[in-house]
């Protein structure tokens, strides 16, 4: 079955809906994520943190997060998330760092 809001990981296109999920500070990283472009490693983290908050891996197209979208279960991930904002901003910046060294090293 096909749902059009559906993607294997968390899509890039889903980044600016978050803005408003959760506080100022978080806005603030998801205001500065998307004004850089797609290829940056700003982006890509965020992708990568929110793949792995989102559970992203093991996510099927039977999965009642599937059949929600992807937008939904992002926001349902941020929603789930026990830590404060600036934990979520620690998450991201290690997730960063993760693809700066992965592109530094290939």
């Amino acid at each position: 079955m096909y749902y059009p809001d559906t993607d294997l990981l968390f899509p890039p296109r889903a980044i600016p809906t978050l803005q408003d999920a959760r506080g100022p500070l978080w806005r603030d990283l998801v205001t500065g994520t998307v004004e850089t472009g797609p290829d940056s490693p700003e982006q890509m983290g965020f992708i990568l943190m929110m793949a792995r908050l989102s559970n992203c891996a093991t996510c099927n197209s039977d999965s009642y997060r599937a059949m929600n979208g992807c937008v939904t279960c992002s926001k349902q991930a941020l929603k789930r998330f026990c830590g404060t904002d600036g934990e979520l901003v620690g998450l991201f910046q290690a997730a960063k760092l993760e693809v700066e060294r992965h592109v530094v090293h290939s």
